[in-house]
């Protein structure tokens, strides 16, 4: 996890995925929390995907600051009038479905197999202003091909060197016979 400081990240704590919807109209999840708010006042994925809320798309009205609890609600104060009035405007639809039960589409969201969507888990936790990031090292990876060809390339040369020393200790064979 990386803290970024903006109101609008959030991660995923564990097990567990934001809800979107689709380009298809239907309900798809990620881990992508990277969020916006778009001219509409609509809270979106960084591609521009709508996140769901508890009934359906989630309106942020504007000029104001936003806060996400742990639980994904969105809470609004707004910055100008009175600074105490904080309003909850919804609440993010985090669930947990089985894994088993998930499947990847082309779009890079994933799906439940049946098309239903999954029921809101209350155990499901984010952190704000936090964005996940990969698991995986970029560097130490790309040091890992390059060994991992490099030997490659040298059991290649290895197994031709010893076809040659084949070929070659045949002809002396075949010239004493």
């Amino acid at each position: 996890l990386a803290a970024t400081g903006r109101p609008l990240d959030v991660a995923v704590l564990g097990a567990g995925w934001i809800a979107v919807e689709s380009a298809d109209g239907r309900e798809a999840y990620t881990r992508a929390g990277n969020l916006q708010i778009n001219a509409n006042g609509q809270l979106q994925t960084a591609s521009g995907l709508n996140v769901q809320g508890d009934g359906g798309p989630i309106a942020i009205p504007p000029d104001n600051n936003i806060t996400i609890s742990p639980d994904g609600t969105i809470s609004v104060v707004p910055l100008f009038g009175t600074p105490n009035n904080v309003s909850v405007v919804g609440r993010i639809k985090l669930v947990n479905p089985p894994e088993n039960e998930l499947v990847r589409g082309d779009d890079g969201l994933f799906r439940i197999k049946s098309g239903e969507p999954a029921n809101l888990d209350e155990n499901v936790r984010v952190a704000s202003e936090t964005l996940e990031g990969s698991n995986v090292n970029p560097v130490d990876s790309m040091v890992n091909m390059i060994s991992l060809a490099r030997q490659f390339d040298m059991q290649i040369k290895m197994l031709q060197t010893a076809d040659a020393n084949a070929n070659k200790a045949s002809q002396i064979l075949s010239m004493n016979a």
